[in-house]
């Protein structure tokens, strides 16, 4: 049967739709207090698809966007689902030093925000690896404390084995405690260089990792780590990635972090595409999606408190007859994590088919576009990055494309990615790398997170 939806009460005013930083009607078309009859919001998670076009052109194969908009609630101020973390710090040859000891004040930094109910293990690797702490609630901090500053550095580094320990603390105690925020903190300065090594082996171990329910925030140190491989390990799991360019920039990191993990309310958030038969996907922007015949899914990062995420698609359209269609509709799956319990929510996807051309500029949904925009400076930022490491683009050239992006992200409103390019920037202009600063922006733009 086709998938045919009337509107009812007039035609939807998709081509007026705020810009993502204009916040017109509200934030990304949201009113987080409220429902569509107009009573407090009680779900954690809401969700909106909006059209690319109002109009698709009926007697053309044709291509549009669906832009999906995750908007996570804030009424829960004051409450947080409680932590089950593990530190799993490299203490190579290289650590020696300053490093080590900001490293030292960073943990023992967390240990001070961290609650009795929360639960922490610590993990350290070179060649060796050690569980410094198994998993336990945070009671007596000052013992904990003991463990950590009787860290001493060692010789090479063996990422992989510290990683597994790490999720291994996580998932001892993972079926024990529902409604936690599992999640390990790796941080290194240095390339794998005992133990397994391959990328793509890491990789793998990570998403089996996420399968699981454990997500990893990789925190790449100086100026020797494989950026790559840290941000391929945040993004196969959902975590974080940073690049933390001082030492003294740890602590500072670590705050960051632990901070963004106490006000998460949704995880193990999924997103479905159930395309009409006529409709295909062809990609999901940033984003590795599966197929199920007509569903298309993708995992997306946990949502903190008052937090918007978003997903660009690109949709293909079969010639169809005129007339207003749901051409997806979209549900998405979570843990609700503040009420300990599975949740859902839909919105539907509608395009009204036309056979008049002349309405399609009229349509264009400002929103969508600028998510476009935001999602055309990642791919130039790949492009720019590769052509710096294959030498296709000299300095000045990368430094040109790069100034281009700056431009866009601006315009788009994303100020932090835009200042985090000025640094890659600067970065090039006196000679040093610029590529763990890119690779940075590109997935953090790839996350869909919106101020």
């Amino acid at each position: 049967m086709e998938d045919r939806t009337q509107m009812m009460g007039g035609q939807p005013q998709m081509g007026v739709a705020p810009t993502v930083m204009g916040l017109g009607r509200t934030q990304m078309g949201f009113d987080p207090a409220k429902t569509a009859m107009g009573m407090p919001s009680l779900q954690t998670l809401e969700v909106e698809c909006l059209a690319g076009n109002r109009y698709a052109y009926a007697p053309e194969i044709t291509r549009d966007h669906a832009l999906v908009i995750l908007k996570s609630g804030g009424q829960q101020i004051g409450r947080r689902a409680p932590l089950n973390i593990c530190l799993v710090i490299d203490r190579s040859g290289s650590m020696e030093g300053e490093p080590l000891t900001y490293v030292k004040h960073a943990c023992n930094y967390v240990v001070d925000m961290l609650e009795p109910n929360d639960i922490l293990s610590i993990v350290t690797f070179e060649e060796q690896v050690d569980v410094l702490m198994p998993a336990r609630r945070v009671i007596n901090k000052g013992l904990v404390k003991e463990h950590i500053n009787r860290i001493d550095v060692g010789n090479t580094t063996n990422l992989y084995d510290g990683l597994v320990a790490g999720c291994m603390q996580i998932a001892s105690v993972l079926h024990q405690t529902p409604g936690y925020v599992n999640r390990v903190l790796l941080l290194t300065d240095g390339e794998p260089t005992v133990g397994l090594k391959d990328y793509n082996s890491i990789i793998q171990q990570v998403a089996e990792q996420k399968a699981k329910g454990i997500s990893i925030t990789a925190l790449g140190f100086g100026g020797e780590y494989n950026e790559e491989l840290m941000a391929g390990i945040a993004r196969k799991s959902g975590g974080n990635y940073y690049y933390i360019q001082r030492p003294d920039l740890l602590p500072e990191v670590f705050r960051r972090e632990l901070e963004t993990l106490m006000t998460i309310v949704a995880k193990n958030v999924r997103v479905r595409f159930h395309l009409s038969k006529w409709v295909q996907s062809r990609q999901i922007y940033g984003m590795q999606p599966s197929f199920n015949g007509r569903v298309v899914e993708v995992s997306v990062p946990d949502l903190e408190r008052g937090s918007i995420r978003t997903l660009l698609a690109d949709l293909e359209f079969d010639k169809h007859t005129p007339g207003t269609y749901r051409v997806a509709k979209v549900e998405v799956l979570y843990d609700d994590i503040v009420n300990n319990r599975p949740e859902s929510a839909k919105s539907d996807c509608i395009f009204e088919f036309t056979n008049d051309r002349s309405l399609l500029a009229s349509g264009v949904d400002q929103t969508v576009k600028n998510e476009l925009d935001i999602a055309m400076a990642s791919q130039n930022l790949q492009r720019t990055m590769m052509g710096m490491k294959t030498q296709q683009l000299t300095a000045m050239g990368a430094m040109t494309e790069l100034q281009k992006t700056r431009t866009i992200l601006l315009q788009s409103g994303q100020t932090a990615q835009a200042q985090e390019v000025t640094q890659a920037l600067q970065a090039l202009q006196g000679g040093a790398d610029a590529e763990k600063t890119i690779i940075g922006t590109i997935y953090r733009l790839d996350q869909g997170k919106r101020e």
